[in-house]
C-alpha cells in the first residue's frame, strides 16, 4: 500500500484545523501542491497510527507555530484533482477525503512553517480577498457561525 499524496493508490486522509480569534481567522498561503501558492486553511495528511484530533493538532503547530484544542468538526468533504491531459479514467493526482475541526489557541505565536510561505487573520467580509476555494470559503463561514452561536 503506498502513502503518497500524488497518484495514490487509494484516498488520502486529510485534516484541516480552523482557528478563530476575536472576528478573524487564520489562513495559511500553500507552499507545495496540491494548490500552491494559494491561501487556505491549514492541515494536511494524517499520519499513520495519529488519531484525527492529533493530526489536526500536529498539523496546525507545524504549519502555524500555534498549539491547539480541538473543539468541533465543522465539515467533511473529498478533494480530487485530475491530470488535465490525463483521460478520466486514469488515477488522480490526488485524491483527499478532509475532516476540518475548529480550533482553539493554547499557546504560541502564529508564524509560517513547513509548507506554508504566509499567514493572514482575515474576517468574514474579507475572505473573498483572499481567492478561497468554493470549499474552504464554505468552511470558514460555517466555522464563524459555529462560534457565534457557541455558548460563552
Amino acid at each position: 500500500m503506498s502513502t503518497r499524496s500524488e497518484y495514490p493508490d487509494q484516498p488520502v486522509v486529510g485534516v484541516g484545523g480552523v482557528v478563530i480569534s476575536g472576528d478573524r481567522a487564520l489562513l495559511i498561503r500553500r507552499g507545495s501542491e496540491p494548490l500552491k501558492g494559494t491561501w487556505s486553511i491549514p492541515g494536511g495528511r494524517l499520519e499513520l497510527g495519529e488519531t484525527i484530533t492529533e493530526g489536526v493538532v500536529r498539523e496546525l503547530r507545524e504549519e502555524t507555530g500555534l498549539d491547539v484544542r480541538v473543539v468541533e468538526l465543522i465539515e467533511v468533504f473529498e478533494r480530487i484533482f485530475h491530470d488535465e491531459a490525463a483521460p478520466a479514467s486514469a488515477t488522480p493526482r490526488y485524491h483527499f477525503v478532509i475532516l476540518d475541526y475548529l480550533c482553539e489557541v493554547i499557546s504560541g505565536e502564529p508564524r509560517a512553517g513547513s509548507d506554508v510561505t504566509e499567514l493572514a487573520w482575515a474576517r468574514e467580509e474579507e475572505l473573498g480577498q483572499y481567492r478561497l476555494t468554493p470549499t474552504a470559503t464554505r468552511v470558514l463561514r460555517q466555522a464563524f457561525q459555529m462560534v457565534r452561536t457557541r455558548p460563552r
